[in-house]
């Protein structure tokens, strides 16, 4: 007994294929919306959303232009990939293997991460 005779290859387990489109991608497809659920897990209706979302900008919107903390990142990127390993190759710490190796070379590392996340998260 094959699934073609039996009819189980007839469903979709993934969803209905009539209502993708050429991409593949649903036009009609579930979006979990937190703002449409209240404190007891209960959808409200439409209107009532206690979401404030309309009144935020979409971040597309937004006004991003490269300003001094994208130059501050971009110093900081000069510093970790270009300054600190020269530094460390021309005048190395005088400290034994692992804190020379390991260790020195993860404090830019660090400072670079922080800096990236403070420059690209803005209000």
């Amino acid at each position: 007994m094959n699934s073609e005779a039996d009819g189980a290859g007839d469903a979709d387990p993934v969803g209905d294929t009539d209502a993708t489109d050429a991409a593949g991608s649903s036009s009609d497809a579930y979006t979990h919306d937190p703002a449409a659920f209240d404190e007891q897990g209960e959808r409200v209706e439409d209107g009532a959303a206690s979401g404030d979302t309309a009144d935020r900008p979409h971040p597309a919107d937004a006004d991003r232009e490269f300003d001094w903390r994208g130059w501050l990142l971009v110093g900081v990127i000069f510093f970790s990939f270009v300054v600190a390993p020269i530094v460390t190759y021309l005048r190395p710490p005088r400290l034994p293997y692992f804190p020379t190796l390991i260790v020195f070379p993860l404090l830019p590392a660090l400072f670079l991460g922080v800096v990236a996340v403070w420059a690209t998260t803005r209000p």
